[in-house]
């Protein structure tokens, strides 16, 4: 397996555990906290799998990353949460930061 397609799938993964985190009301509902246990379960395998092929820097910093602001835009879309100026400019630096990360720096796997 294509080790970012497999930390693509890690990624998604744990957005789908913190969102079954969020709807488990503190672990009080059994089949969102099913989820959360699911979807970090995955998450990790996945993430292990990519760290067979990819530097943990960048695994974990594009994993840490990019789940920060898949959690936001779930939080906004599905939770009504709101996002201010100050948040949409420092969503923008972490995608930058990875942009930079995996694909200008030298550390990365390209």
């Amino acid at each position: 397996m294509n080790p970012y397609v497999a930390l693509g799938a890690a990624i998604c993964s744990e957005l789908v555990g913190t969102t079954a985190l969020k709807l488990s009301e503190g672990f009080s509902r059994p089949l969102p906290s099913l989820g959360v246990l699911v979807g970090y379960g995955v998450a990790f395998y996945l993430v292990s799998l990519t760290l067979e092929d990819l530097p943990v820097g960048i695994v974990y910093g594009t994993w840490a990353a990019l789940g920060i602001v898949g959690v936001a835009a779930i939080g906004v879309v599905v939770f009504d949460e709101r996002l201010d100026a100050v948040g949409v400019v420092g969503i923008a630096l972490i995608v930058a930061g990875v942009y930079l990360l995996n694909v200008v720096s030298d550390v990365s796997a390209h």
